[in-house]
């Protein structure tokens, strides 16, 4: 009893002794557990599995079924043979008492011995079984509270210590943890979780307090000692880990609130922790142990890093120290110079901040990342359930094979084919009204003082009584109030018809206003289709209600003044449209005027097929659908339920359940009108405060039938204290709506024993079976006689678990751990017919030992699903086939045979799966909406619950609070627990609950669980009726707002078929191309592209020239031409350059360096600049002067931790006698911040370009073509930095290159927003506008994330044709412009001039990216074909421009599966798994591009996927240095075949791709998505046909086109075949699983798309394991939605297990300054654990 009940009955709780106040507290928290599932299926309490009938004991023989009246059934229901049986490592601890077949028929009288049941095991309520147990070394009260239970556990068994606990499925669970723990139990490593996420309880519910409207009934209404639930025995072996369990390293930063809170924690719960102060000290002393969670939480601000002491960095620095001090310096990041907080966070993270040599045996050492994974490691290494089918599979179909695999031992049914059982003959009593309104009018005017309906308020009061003759009146003011009242829809007035549809909407606690409009409805003609109440306009599930309100073309809800106030109401005060809901007019049923006297309702004559009314119903996957019942089928219904249920007139019914729906419908409003009963409701909200309530309206209303549930049932039995003034004398039916649920067994059986002695009858329990479709299936008839058909038998069944999930009905033994016992669900309906049919594919009838679907046929079915015909047809119109229509042949092979039905009635499917026993007994075994199918077996949703529910202990979680479903993940179904925690619930208890619930539900069930989370108290969502809302539970979890406290995936151990992995061919030796490497090409065509050639260039470009030397000719002949103009972040000109500053200002600084840095040739000089005018000058002035350049990123000012042990780092590697920069970053340098990472006295000789040199120079050095020009240094996205020497003839080659392919001249404006430090960027920036004398807009980065317009406006405003930019650029105007193009569009940026713009990266095109650009931008006047990229890398800066005439970036689509196997096949756009790719520009003048396999070096064919080889003059001549080993990059340089050419040198980019050769003329854009992609086709497909289709296209397009920029007329020369570059990804970057070779940003792409809160991910593997990082953008509690998508998406997508999901900050992943991610400085942050994740999911 809850403190509310306690203080309700006049109790003082203050009185009460600590450890019961604490249990009503807990209580009152509690006051929950309604188990209805969705559709109000509800799952009561768990079952009692295999409770056998103690008086039973004349069963004897194996496989007989004998009835105490002496006639036996032969068995038709084979035991299970010894083989099938299950092997237990450990012994059963139960002697068995007969190994006897056990469906039973005892007579009705005698009552199951309820105490006897298992005598040699010593019951739970056993005294002597009590004191027989070893102290337990965990969760143990101090000593006089054990003798306190030990008092207690001595009274009666009503004191039900049972708290329908089946303790046969506890010693099932119990012995099965105990047979695992002879296993080495692997330690799981525990989730990380961010200590400001454990400190509050995710999202809402502060209060914390679960006694809400929806919540349901006490679990433990008794009872104070909490420790009650384990059998004490098993506590110490298999309640506490062996191991201590894993903690996760929470983030310190919290310590100050933990010690605050520590001392209020510690008189919470001495009890508990007097046994376990052990391990516990051991936890607290690290700082790491998060105190149990009994306080109000924490405010919500999160407590990161802003105040935390110097301990929360020290935590695994020494990983990075020790990296550090070997090496120098860490591993270097380039990062962005600008003020952009993200780029900047992105490398904040993985900092050291003190420099500090910490020790060794830091405490939080063992918690590394590291330690974490190899624990995880070695519990993945344990054997997997099955071997993987042994085939190397590319295609779904065989993955369906595997997910679904043939088992040879499987039972199979043996019994002879059923025959279909006839329910008695209907026999109408003599004076039962002709139809309900008859009912209704007879009773109203002939007894019309007698009541009709009772219905209590929430404490127990009558408040108001319907008699018969108000129900009459009050229907006929409301049917001609219909009849009459016209209702506005739109323009046009509508009054009601007879046949039309209105939907009634009464709260759950008004069954009165809703009976008088039903019969209103009834008597008008009209068909209602009650609806639930919608609580808020945002409420999910009324937007399927609101489907089904539209197609029934519902325009009018009728409903009461009371539930009219209380709708969601919008701003001006109207009732708000509810989501999906169509218009509705609302009608109140109350205060109508009086029908005249000549209105008479009975003029109106409606046929019997018409429909009566709507019930609305919901499938697997939460869709609503209504379920239309013809008047006939209603009346016939009631007539037979009137039979069955032998109702009188007069009789009182107390009725708990729903009555707007199902059994609370039919027999509470219908058929008590029928029969002029009276009905007694009792609402919900009275049932939670007083679950005895319905047992006191019996006996205070002497009422002879009750309808209830099973749960009712068992809150009744814990209601102790009202027991004793009940009594049941008068009850001659006790109807349990869900007897059909395996576990009602346990809640009947404990009913009837203890109030067996207040009077209940045995034969007045009645369980029933029902669906919407069907009504009732079946009902135990009440006093069990009746002439003719023997219904005096009831049956159990003892039936073996495994082979229910083959679908085959095994008797198993009694003290089998894997069986389920079963109650019969009575008889069928009179005149109705039943047959099982299989539940899948034809309904082919089944064998009397096979569990199918229920189907009957009577004059009282649903007629269909309103609007769904294809539906209506597979479930309403069934006619059941005797035999399979696939015949086997002998030869293999089926024959289609056409079989006969065994009637021409049809059937209807009532959703139930279930056999018939004997006696024409019906047996329901599960539901097909709760059947799940995982690898070929299926097993019920309910018997998993039990299962979960009977794993110790229990009060970590909420009984009844449990949602078990299966999502479709890879071609299998994988099942999902989810259940609420308590609030008190700490991280450790939580994750051995739940690795506990893994290993009983995998040895018991033989399936394993793919997800278990636990949500925080009331986080499930609930049904109108306070049970858990399963389907809508589903959703949340799919679409990732679930918000659970706590996840455990299990994907290693449940996913069973995934591909086989690829085997590689060991042979090495190298075939011609078409066979390469045991990899047959398509193509025999090899893989070889060359750029033009640079010989149409004018004769002065032939011969390479000196940069210098060009810029002095410039400087002679144009000096006043304006070379670069800078731009500030307004758009205004900042500084120009000419042709002669630029000469003069080099010349004063290579004076400077001659003379204050005493420079000579050949000396390397480190420029330190922000983008702009001076690094021109610097570089310039070191060629005057024979130098040798560096240019070097400055370090960030904000960020000088990070970003300065990078630049001293080049400055050192690159051997820089001096560095040259500007006074503020000189100062930078030399500042104190600076001298915490790096001591300013180490730096060499820094000079200031900005001082005067006194003498003029002396002369340009002259130097020859081959020596060094400059150093190009930068830092791949694994993190390695790299120089290459680039020569002066590379430079120059280089130069005529790029100018001859963008056309680039002095009369020509070039817009660029790049960084200016190496690559393309840099040559851009400073080297082709000398060389082409064009003039140059420079715009610092950082500027356009000031000012994110200033690129695009300046573009507009200057007129510029061609442009080149940065991906991180591009996304920064998709993102931050999204919504201003109008505004844009105001200022008259035209973006119509330009003609080329060119996205400088390194890596593969990202189309998305660009698409998003182009489609926002075309509004502008943007032409997206102009956006293209370009490829260069660390051996040649570009190799690949789109050029300023070049055909547009031809588009192909590559099947992804076929990539992972370096193959590279074509297809169709929108194929499955298809992936599109862009080539990466033209091939610049003189450049050759081979595709060679990295490994053997051979020339690969063109449908191969290999690394791209290049042959150009403008390859660097070499790395300077490389960072790190350098062995292997030997022949990065001068890579040679092994086949064909092999005296051609070439340089490796390390980039993998292919080539493809297309057409040039392709004229549709990127975006057009209607024409089909021509880049797909084969260069040994060529035809003319092809030829002409593209002519074709070509000229299409261009007529669309707009004038202004529509297409040149094709020439001839244009229709000549080109070859693109498509690049797939960095070759240092694959990933190798499973034979396969991913690319991290396919995996990425995916990962992105799977939740709207994931703003950036990364992935990388760390051993074998697959490690994904993503950024959450959003609160903290939505971190863990996050792990079951990620999981989830590359599963379903990639084939692969995610092993670690790491939760993160957004800003986390570090991206360089060219927008690319930096994997492995991520990886490296993650292990050293300085990533400071929200979460960390190891998934097992």
């Amino acid at each position: 009893m809850s403190a509310t009940a306690a203080s309700y009955l006049g109790m003082d709780v203050s009185t009460l002794p600590a450890d019961v106040r604490e249990k009503l507290a807990e209580l009152d928290l509690e006051l929950s557990e309604a188990n209805d599932v969705d559709k109000t299926k509800n799952l009561p309490p768990p079952p009692y599995y295999n409770i056998k009938d103690a008086n039973n004991s004349n069963a004897n023989s194996d496989g007989v079924i004998i009835s105490s009246e002496g006639y036996s059934y032969v068995t038709e229901v084979p035991s299970l043979s010894s083989s099938q049986q299950r092997q237990h490592s450990k012994k059963s601890e139960f002697t068995p008492q007969q190994s006897s077949a056990v469906i039973s028929a005892p007579h009705g009288g005698g009552a199951p011995g309820y105490e006897n049941m298992r005598p040699q095991g010593g019951a739970v309520g056993d005294p002597g079984y009590q004191n027989t147990r070893e102290p337990s070394s965990g969760f143990q009260n101090s000593s006089s509270s054990s003798q306190h239970r030990q008092r207690r556990t001595q009274r009666k068994v009503t004191h039900n210590e049972k708290r329908y606990h089946s303790e046969v499925r506890q010693e099932a669970v119990q012995q099965a943890l105990a047979a695992l723990k002879s296993r080495p139990k692997p330690s799981l490593p525990m989730p990380s979780k961010r200590s400001s996420v454990l400190n509050r309880s995710p999202g809402c519910n502060d209060d914390l307090d679960s006694s809400t409207d929806d919540e349901s009934i006490p679990e433990e209404l008794i009872s104070p000692d909490k420790e009650y639930n384990y059998p004490r025995d098993h506590i110490s072996n298999s309640m506490l880990p062996p191991e201590p369990i894993i903690k996760p390293p929470i983030r310190d930063s919290s310590m100050a609130a933990q010690q605050q809170q520590q001392p209020q924690q510690l008189h919470l719960r001495q009890h508990d922790v007097k046994q376990s102060q052990a391990p516990m000290q051991k936890y607290l002393s690290s700082g790491e142990r998060r105190p149990p969670q009994n306080l109000p939480p924490l405010p919500t601000s999160d407590t990161s890093s802003t105040d935390s002491p110097p301990i929360a960095y020290k935590r695994d620095n020494d990983f990075a120290d020790k990296a550090y001090k070997q090496k120098h310096f860490n591993a270097p990041d380039i990062t962005q110079f600008n003020n952009a907080h993200r780029i900047a966070d992105r490398v904040t993270r993985y900092v050291n901040v003190s420099q500090t040599e910490l020790n060794e045996s830091d405490v939080n050492g063992k918690w590394k990342v590291s330690a974490k994974i190899q624990q995880l490691l070695n519990t993945l290494k344990r054997p997997k359930r099955r071997p993987l089918p042994e085939f190397y599979e590319d295609n779904d179909i065989e993955l369906e094979i595997a997910a679904n695999p043939k088992d040879p031992n499987a039972p199979k049914p043996e019994g002879s084919t059923m025959t279909p059982v006839q329910g008695e003959q209907l026999s109408i009593p003599a004076g039962l009204p002709r139809t309900l309104e008859c009912a209704l009018q007879r009773y109203g005017t002939n007894s019309f003082k007698s009541s009709m309906a009772t219905v209590l308020d929430p404490n127990g009061k009558i408040t108001t009584t319907l008699t018969y003759g108000k129900l009459l009146s009050r229907a006929q003011k409301i049917a001609y109030a219909l009849s009459t009242k016209i209702f506005s829809k739109g323009p046009e007035q509508v009054t009601l018809k007879p046949g039309d549809s209105v939907a009634l909407v009464y709260p759950n606690n008004d069954p009165l206003s809703f009976i008088t409009a039903w019969y209103g409805c009834m008597f008008r003609g009209l068909v209602p289709l009650p609806i639930e109440l919608p609580l808020s306009s945002s409420d999910t599930p009324p937007q399927q209600v609101g489907f089904l309100l539209s197609s029934c073309g519902i325009t009018v809800a009728l409903t009461s003044e009371a539930c009219l106030k209380g709708l969601p109401k919008s701003a001006t005060g109207e009732i708000a449209k509810l989501k999906g809901w169509p218009r509705l007019q609302w009608f109140v049923t109350e205060h109508l005027p009086k029908p005249p006297k000549d209105f008479n309702v009975g003029n109106l004559r409606i046929e019997d097929t018409a429909p009566a009314y709507t019930e609305y119903t919901t499938d697997k996957e939460g869709s609503v659908m209504g379920i239309t019942v013809a008047r006939a089928a209603m009346i016939n219904h009631c007539r037979a339920l009137t039979m069955a249920c032998h109702y009188t007139e007069g009789e009182t019914i107390v009725c708990v359940l729903d009555f707007k729906r199902e059994v609370g419908l039919w027999h509470a409003v219908l058929t008590s009108v029928l029969n002029g009963m009276h009905v007694v409701f009792i609402p919900y909200a009275l049932m939670k405060l007083r679950p005895s309530s319905w047992m006191q309206l019996i006996t205070k209303h002497r009422a002879s039938c009750c309808l209830v549930k099973s749960r009712d049932l068992h809150w009744g039995l814990l209601a102790t204290k009202d027991h004793k003034d009940i009594s049941l004398s008068s009850l001659r039916m006790l109807l349990v709506a869900d007897g059909a649920n395996p576990w009602s067994l346990s809640s009947c059986d404990q009913f009837l024993n203890v109030f067996q002695a207040k009077g209940l009858r045995s034969d007045a329990i009645c369980p029933c079976a029902s669906s919407s479709e069907v009504f009732t299936v079946s009902l135990r008839r009440p006093g069990r006689s009746s002439s003719g058909f023997s219904q005096s038998a009831t049956g159990r069944g003892v039936l073996s678990m495994a082979a229910l999930s083959h679908g085959v009905v095994r008797v198993d033994s009694e003290d089998s751990l894997t069986s389920l016992t079963l109650q019969d669900c009575g008889q069928v309906m009179p005149a109705a017919q039943m047959v099982v049919v299989r539940s899948d594919g034809a309904p082919v009838l089944c064998k009397t030992d096979q569990v199918g679907e229920i189907c009957v046929t009577s004059g009282s079915t649903g007629a269909s699903y309103f609007g769904l015909d294809g539906m209506t047809n597979s479930t309403f119109k069934v006619q059941p086939l005797l035999e399979d229509p696939e015949q086997p042949k002998e030869g293999g092979g089926t024959i289609l045979a056409t079989p006969k039905p065994i009637s021409e009635e049809y059937y209807v499917r009532s959703g139930l799966l279930g056999f018939l026993g004997p006696g024409g007994l019906v047996f329901v075994c599960g539901s097909r909406d709760g059947l799940m199918t995982v690898t070929g077996r299926k097993h019920n949703a309910d018997d998993i619950i039990a299962t979960v529910l009977a794993v110790e202990p229990m009060r970590f979680i909420y009984r009844g609070r449990i949602a078990v479903f299966s999502i479709k993940v890879l071609r299998d179904e994988r099942v999902c627990v989810i259940a609420e925690q308590r609030p008190d619930c700490s991280e450790e208890e939580s994750f051995q609950w739940m690795s506990r619930v893994l290993q009983a539900v995998d040895s018991i069930h033989q399936v394993g669980i793919y997800c278990l989370a636990l949500v925080p108290p009331n986080h499930l969502p609930k049904t109108p009726l306070g049970g858990i809302h399963l389907c809508e539970a589903r959703r949340r979890f799919l679409e990732g707002s679930l918000h659970p406290a706590n996840v455990l995936m299990c994907p290693h151990t449940c996913v069973t078929n995934l591909p086989k992995p690829r085997e590689m061919h060991q042979d090495t030796g190298v075939g011609p191309a078409s066979v390469m490497v045991g990899n047959l090409v398509q193509g025999n065509r090899l893989a070889v592209a060359h750029g033009r050639d640079v010989g149409m260039a004018e004769d002065g470009e032939r011969k390479p020239q000196l940069i210098t030397g060009v810029l002095r000719w410039r400087a002679n002949t144009s000096p006043d031409h304006i070379i670069f103009t800078l731009l500030n972040s307004k758009g205004a000109i900042a500084k120009t350059l000419t042709c002669s500053e630029l000469h003069k200002r080099a010349e004063k600084i290579a004076a400077l360096l001659q003379e204050r840095g005493k420079i000579e040739p050949g000396d390397h000089v480190a420029l330190i600049f922000p983008p702009g005018l001076d690094l021109l000058c610097a570089f310039y002035g070191c060629l005057y002067l024979g130098a040798i350049p560096i240019t070097i990123r400055p370090p960030h000012p904000q960020n000088l931790i990070t970003t300065l042990p990078t630049v001293r780092m080049i400055v050192d590697v690159s051997k820089s006698g001096i560095v040259l920069s500007i006074q503020p970053i000189i100062k930078l340098l030399k500042s104190r911040e600076a001298a915490s990472s790096i001591d300013p006295k180490t730096w060499p000789p820094i000079l200031d370009i900005d001082d005067n040199p006194k003498r003029k120079l002396a002369g340009i050095a002259t130097v020859s073509l081959d020596s060094s020009a400059y150093l190009d240094f930068s830092v791949s996205t694994c993190g390695r930095l790299s120089g290459v020497n680039i020569t002066h003839r590379s430079l120059s080659s280089l130069c005529a290159s790029l100018k001859l392919a963008c056309e680039l001249y002095p009369s020509r404006h070039v817009a660029l927003c790049l960084d200016p430090y190496c690559g393309l960027g840099f040559v851009m920036w400073t080297l082709i506008g000398v060389y082409s004398g064009h003039h140059s807009i420079l715009i610092a980065p950082y500027e356009v994330e000031a000012n994110p317009s200033l690129w695009l406006s300046t573009l507009s405003q200057h007129r510029v044709r061609d442009t080149f930019c940065s991906y991180g650029v591009i996304e920064l105007c998709t993102k931050a412009l999204a919504n201003s193009v109008p505004t844009l569009k105001q200022r008259n940026v035209d973006l119509r001039c330009v003609r080329t713009c060119v996205v400088v990266g390194e890596e593969r095109p990202r189309v998305m990216l660009t698409q998003q650009f182009c489609k926002l931008f075309q509004g502008l006047g943007l032409n997206t074909r102009c956006v293209s990229t370009s490829f260069g890398c660390r051996v040649n800066p570009a190799i690949c421009v789109q050029g300023a005439s070049s055909a547009e970036s031809a588009q192909v689509y590559v099947d992804l599966r076929a990539l992972r196997n370096n193959r590279v096949a074509l297809v169709e756009r929108g194929a499955p798994n298809s992936l599109c790719l862009i080539e990466s520009g033209k091939l610049l003048p003189g450049v050759k591009v081979i595709i060679a396999n990295p490994e053997t070096k051979g020339h690969c064919g063109d449908s191969h996927l290999g690394e791209i080889w290049v042959q150009a003059p403008h390859n660097a001549n070499g790395y300077f240095t490389i960072y790190g080993d350098e062995t292997d990059y030997n022949d990065h340089f001068n890579a040679k075949l092994v086949t064909g050419a092999t005296s051609e040198v070439y340089a490796r980019t390390g980039y993998l791709g292919f080539l493809r050769r297309t057409e040039c003329s392709q004229a549709a854009s990127i975006l057009d998505e209607t024409t089909p992609s021509v880049a797909s086709r084969d260069s040994d497909t060529e035809s003319l046909n092809s030829m002409s289709q593209l002519q074709l296209n070509f000229s299409n397009a261009s007529l669309g086109g707009n004038s202004e920029h529509s297409l040149v007329t094709a020439n001839p020369n244009d229709q000549e075949l080109h070859d693109a570059v498509y690049v797939v990804g960095a070759l240092d970057e694959v990933i190798s699983l499973r034979g396969m070779n991913y690319h991290p940003i396919d995996i990425e792409n995916s990962v992105l798309r799977c939740h709207k809160k994931i703003a950036e991910c990364a992935v990388f593997t760390w051993t074998n394991l697959l490690v994904v990082v993503v950024e959450l953008d959003g609160n903290e509690s939505e971190a863990l939605d996050l792990v079951p998508l990620v999981t989830n998406t590359v599963l379903e997508e990639h084939q692969l297990i995610v092993g670690v999901v790491v939760v993160v900050d957004p800003g986390v992943v570090p991206i360089n300054s060219r927008g690319e991610k930096q994997r492995m400085h991520l990886r490296d942050g993650f292990l050293a654990d300085q990533l400071d994740p929200i979460y960390v999911a190891y998934n097992m």
